[in-house]
């Protein structure tokens, strides 16, 4: 046997199922090293699927072996000299470049960038057991396992707003065409004796993952052209926001028709299931309609592949891995940054010494303060460590609410919410919003850039200043806040932060430089004690 032949078109599992003891040993040996690298993304992914929009999680990794065992199914059987020659660089290569990105999203705290590389991995590991030529031909139930990770915080809550008012904007809509009088503020629907509120469960988004994995799974197994597959998967999350809608609008007729109780218990709950299965049903009739599109359509029946015949001959496969040189690399590659990985000393993090918020000063000059807590959904949302909400007033002075919130750690779940994004669901209306230098002299701050918005609700009219406290930096934009989160967890042990906001009503007698005068006189005293609350 030369090792210098040109690779086989085969892959590197013999379909007769013969065990080969030192194969699977190898590879009980490559994932067994990698575990520890990718720990730290496991525990995320747990909490993550304990949650109602990720409940669908542990569903993933199931769909993706029965997609990887189907495609399994269609490959010829090997021979051992065909195994042993397959190409699989590739696989050792990302494999390494997993491992690596999983470690520095240990180093950095980041449990996402975690879980991101352990998808890489598999996609790895795959093409070095099967090897280059097949193994690329299996990525797309690598792929599907996308759908079991969480998203980032911010583009989660980002995400979550912008289809909250989405679908209360169409629901109005759904309940207006039913002749009912309605009116929307923000994502509280008015009836006029009820008002609705459009929570963040009602958003739409825990139906969204699962019918986008299966709308995946559905393009896989639909016997059509590309274009079809493709139209069955990027209908998927339109339809959803749309079903989503059309529950909550007839929740609305409902309320209006029958009373309060038809928003709560067993009704509300029962709804969300229906409009899932209307989902799952438009989907079927579309993929039904599509073939008719076709020179010669299918039966409903052959539509979808749903045969499951030979599976169980392809799992044994899995006890017939070749031990190749590349999958003996691979292992001995990943055992060495498992190692050292485990064996590493673990990065300082810093903690650094502030006073709560509890102890803000209420008396600030002239101005005397009132603390308001936020409710308990809203304290949730916004997962602060600590934060102060208070009201101050002095004589002859508009009233400005100071809001400040405290993140101890902005890595693992945590993190900054942009007011830009938030006020909206509330019935504000963003008139404008542009970075503005302040000056403010006297503190550490000094002149800096402050995030500068007029937002409106009915005559209601206020002047907004907000920006977020970076370790001793201030910044306007929260994606370049996030980006130096990831920097300085990783050079400085740090990822703690604070979001700061002044609100001050601009009333009908004063202009909005009157407004700007006064919120930048209380922020010349307020600021100075602000550094034992949201240290540098």
């Amino acid at each position: 046997m030369t090792l210098t032949s040109p690779p086989d078109h085969h892959p590197a599992l013999p379909v007769s199922g013969t065990a080969q003891p030192l194969g699977l040993a190898w590879l009980v040996l490559l994932v067994a090293a990698s575990v520890p690298v990718f720990w730290l993304g496991f525990v995320s992914l747990g909490r993550a699927w304990m949650t109602a929009e990720y409940s669908h999680g542990p569903l993933i990794p199931m769909i993706s072996l029965y997609l990887f065992l189907r495609e399994l199914r269609q490959d010829p059987a090997p021979g051992a000299e065909a195994s042993f020659r397959a190409r699989r660089w590739p696989g050792i290569a990302l494999i390494g470049l997993a491992l690596l990105f999983g470690i520095f999203g240990n180093m950095v705290q980041i449990p996402d960038l975690v879980t991101y590389a352990f998808i890489l991995w598999v996609g790895g590991v795959v093409l070095t057991v099967m090897g280059w030529d097949r193994g690329r031909r299996h990525q797309l139930p690598v792929l599907h396992l996308i759908f079991m990770l969480p998203l980032p915080q911010f583009v989660f809550w980002k995400l979550t707003i912008f289809l909250q008012l989405v679908s209360s904007q169409i629901g109005v809509w759904f309940v207006e065409m039913m002749g009912v009088p309605v009116f929307l503020e923000g994502n509280v629907i008015d009836l006029g004796v009820y008002k609705l509120q459009v929570a963040e469960a009602c958003s739409g988004l825990r139906y969204l993952f699962p019918i986008l994995s299966f709308s995946y799974l559905f393009g896989i197994l639909y016997r059509g052209p590309f274009w079809h597959k493709a139209a069955l998967f990027l209908m998927a999350a339109p339809l959803t926001v749309l079903m989503n809608s059309f529950r909550i609008g007839m929740i609305a007729v409902l309320v209006n028709s029958y009373g309060i109780g038809q928003a709560e218990g067993f009704l509300h709950f029962f709804e969300g299931w229906v409009i899932f299965g209307a989902c799952i049903a438009v989907l079927f009739l579309t993929a039904i309609a599509l073939q008719r599109l076709t020179p010669n359509p299918l039966p409903l029946r052959d539509t979808i592949d749903l045969d499951t015949r030979g599976f169980a001959a392809q799992m044994r496969r899995g006890l017939a891995i070749v031990p190749a040189r590349g999958l003996i690399g691979g292992a001995l590659l990943a055992s060495a940054v498992g190692a050292g990985f485990v064996l590493a000393p673990v990065p300082e993090r810093l903690t650094v010494d502030r006073d709560t918020f509890a102890l803000f000063p209420r008396d600030i000059g002239a101005w005397s303060g009132a603390t308001e807590m936020l409710d308990p959904d809203t304290e949730a949302v916004l997962g602060a460590t600590d934060y102060v909400n208070a009201t101050y007033v002095a004589p002859g002075e508009g009233a400005v609410n100071i809001f400040a919130a405290w993140y101890v750690s902005q890595t693992e779940g945590e993190g900054l919410h942009s007011p830009e994004v938030c006020l909206p669901v509330g019935g504000w209306e963003v008139f404008s919003i542009d970075p503005t230098p302040v000056s403010i002299p006297g503190t550490i701050y000094g002149d800096f850039m402050v995030n500068r918005a007029v937002i409106q609700k009915g005559t209601s009219k206020q002047l907004v200043y907000y920006w977020f406290e970076q370790r001793g930096r201030r910044m306007t934009n929260d994606y370049v806040a996030k980006f130096t989160v990831v920097w300085d967890s990783l050079t400085r042990g740090r990822s703690d932060g604070a979001l700061i906001r002044f609100v001050t009503p601009i009333s009908p007698t004063e202009t909005e430089a009157d407004a700007d005068a006064r919120l930048q006189r209380f922020m010349a005293l307020s600021l100075k004690p602000m550094p034992r609350f949201v240290p540098e």
